[in-house]
């Protein structure tokens, strides 16, 4: 019912005559993080099983290379075929993997096809971005991306605890059984809904002009490292905290309870948050806040010695809620300074996942090699307190309570 309220706050705005557009793409995003959360946490027990070792450095640097060269080079695909062939043409390649992985069992070759899954994912999810900004105004940038990061992550917040009973019951064939059963529901409301949206750009600017077009712009340059500094937490915890807490004898049913409770801050916070941006605050202020949040309950993940189910919920569910407000903020910043004719902004902008993902799992390859998977904990809190100097340097967007007091 709450979700249902909010986008009629969204929707009384003035751009009713593509709410129903803003609606289907919400509930494409729901089905997204969905079916994202059920796999992803798994992930890295599923490569360990295929290669017989938990350094996956080398897998996500390799597929995240790939991710990170595509997004640079996205916007002209966008500018030859149109945004929604492109989502849908990322949409029919993840199906045809799914198809696959359903039909080998742990392997090299189903490395490799899983590491093609992420690439696709990846290009799936920025071209969600671009399609929404269509349809968004910047004095609502707060409210529509805190609505659609919201409806996400209510998808992704019963992923985790469902893959565990996937996994238990059928293996991780039941699980890309299910995803690809989800993948092809999203693939049918494209094709009825989003099918004529093939919004057309204008810039021809090759890697080296769109480098020089963003260095020109610090503030861009400022959310894009605290980007990177969120995407670069999500990606070493995403893949180390579970072979973490199984080193430390939590078994997967226990696991999957404190990742769906680790969830809850990006259902209950984002939403909210994008509003105060929008109309009181402002994003700068909330965005130091957060950083020093996220960092202090980090670093608190390194020195733990608890095995409590507790105590390992509640420092997790800590760290998301600094992660959470992050995440709204981040996009609530940056989609206010350009506009939906920026493409190959927002696919630069989209970057900081796939060269934190290279970073991240680079350096804690080698770092492994030497020291626990605890230290990975260490690691991610300096990265973390790092952002804050790009905060603190960011030129804050004026609320609607600042804009009035100028009137």
């Amino acid at each position: 019912m709450a979700i249902f309220k909010i986008k009629k706050v969204i929707f009384d705005q003035p751009e009713k005559s593509e709410k129903r557009k803003i609606k289907l793409i919400s509930f494409i995003s729901f089905l997204t993080g969905f079916s994202q959360a059920v796999i992803i946490y798994v992930m890295s027990y599923y490569f360990k099983l295929a290669s017989g070792t938990e350094n996956v450095s080398f897998f996500y640097t390799t597929t995240f290379v790939v991710v990170l060269i595509l997004l640079i080079n996205l916007h002209k695909l966008v500018k030859k075929w149109g945004k929604s062939r492109v989502f849908l043409l990322t949409l029919l390649a993840k199906i045809g993997i799914l198809f696959s992985l359903t039909l080998v069992e742990p392997s090299y070759w189903s490395i490799a096809l899983l590491g093609l899954y992420l690439v696709f994912n990846s290009l799936e999810w920025t071209m969600i971005d671009v399609i929404l900004e269509s349809f968004s105004r910047d004095r609502l940038s707060g409210r529509i991306r805190g609505l659609h990061l919201t409806v996400f992550n209510l998808g992704s917040l019963f992923g985790p605890f469902l893959s565990i009973k996937i996994l238990a019951a059928a293996d991780f064939g039941g699980i890309f059984i299910f995803i690809l059963i989800i993948n092809s529901l999203v693939l049918i409301l494209t094709l009825l809904g989003l099918r004529k949206i093939n919004h057309q750009f204008s810039q021809k600017l090759g890697v080296r002009e769109l480098i020089k077009k963003v260095l020109k712009r610090k503030n861009i340059l400022r959310i894009y490292y605290i980007s990177f500094i969120l995407e670069f937490f999500y990606a070493l915890m995403v893949i180390y905290t579970p072979l973490y807490l199984l080193d430390l004898g939590f078994s997967w049913e226990k696991i999957g309870v404190i990742f769906t409770f680790m969830l809850i801050p990006f259902v209950i916070l984002q939403y909210p948050a994008g509003i105060l941006a929008d109309k009181k605050i402002g994003e700068k202020e909330l965005i130091i806040a957060a950083i020093v949040f996220m960092a202090v309950f980090t670093t608190a993940a390194y020195f733990t010695h608890s095995r409590s189910l507790f105590v390992w919920s509640l420092i997790l569910f800590s760290t998301r809620i600094g992660a959470a407000l992050i995440e709204i903020l981040r996009d609530s910043y940056f989609y206010k300074r350009i506009s939906g004719q920026d493409v190959d902004l927002i696919n630069f902008f989209r970057t900081s996942m796939p060269l934190a993902y290279v970073t991240a799992t680079f350096l804690s390859g080698l770092v492994l090699i030497f020291l626990p998977i605890k230290v990975v904990f260490l690691i991610v809190a300096i990265f973390i307190f790092s952002a804050l100097y790009p905060a603190f340097k960011l030129m804050d967007n004026p609320c609607e309570a600042e804009l009035k007091d100028k009137l």
